[in-house]
């Protein structure tokens, strides 16, 4: 069943998911006040921030197929605050790294990043959402170009991919189904992608009863 709100009823569902996207750095927040982050502060913090960078991630990918499959084309308005979203806990996450594994020294930051592969994959992520962050607006969209603006924001699917690849890398490998089942997600997410690529460039049939035109650079007799 299609659904269409209206202005005012979009406006309020970017509100409602403004909100929502907010409680996790809300539950940091409570955890800063409350002393509540575990035996392992920062590595509470690097998680937290991680994941949800992770599952913001996984949504934004989810708005092209649910709006295929629901026909609720208003979804798309609301894939950019997601994505920027994914971005704010992604840079959470990344400040959570050098900050309390590093204390800001770019020194020992290039090192443990050209050292350490799981951190040199999540920062190859990290480095292609900026990009993506920086041209979300609409002044953006037309400095670039529609089809430009498109192949650079394709570079969603390599971050996926990327992050599947850091969680697998970070966890130990008692620990694997988490990093198994977002992998398993962002499959499913790229490969209905792929199939309905795939599907739109099937070309056109020919009819074989139809006879082409033919154009004679003289009148036949």
């Amino acid at each position: 069943m299609s659904y269409s709100p209206d202005a005012r009823q979009l406006s309020s569902l970017k509100a409602i998911l403004f909100l929502l996207c907010l409680l996790p750095l809300g539950r940091l927040l409570w955890a800063a006040y409350t002393d509540d982050f575990g035996p392992n502060p920062v590595e509470f913090v690097q998680r937290w921030t991680g994941t949800w960078s992770f599952n913001l991630l996984l949504i934004t990918l989810s708005i092209t197929p649910l709006r295929a499959m629901t026909e609720w084309h208003w979804l798309i308005r609301l894939r950019r605050m997601l994505g920027l979203f994914c971005f704010f806990y992604a840079t959470l996450h990344f400040l959570a790294f050098i900050g309390f594994d590093h204390a800001f020294d770019l020194n020992d930051i290039a090192r443990d990043i050209a050292k350490r592969p799981f951190v040199t994959v999540g920062f190859a992520a990290f480095v292609l959402l900026v990009p993506l962050a920086a041209t979300s607006t609409q002044w953006a969209i037309r400095r670039l170009g529609g089809r430009q603006w498109q192949q650079l924001h394709r570079n969603i699917y390599l971050i996926s991919i990327l992050a599947c690849v850091h969680y697998f890398w970070l966890v130990k490998a008692t620990a694997l189904l988490w990093p198994l089942a977002y992998s398993v997600a962002v499959a499913l997410l790229l490969g209905w992608r792929v199939r309905e690529r795939r599907r739109k460039a099937i070309p056109v049939p020919r009819n074989e009863t139809v006879t082409p035109v033919r154009f004679y650079k003289q009148k036949p007799d």
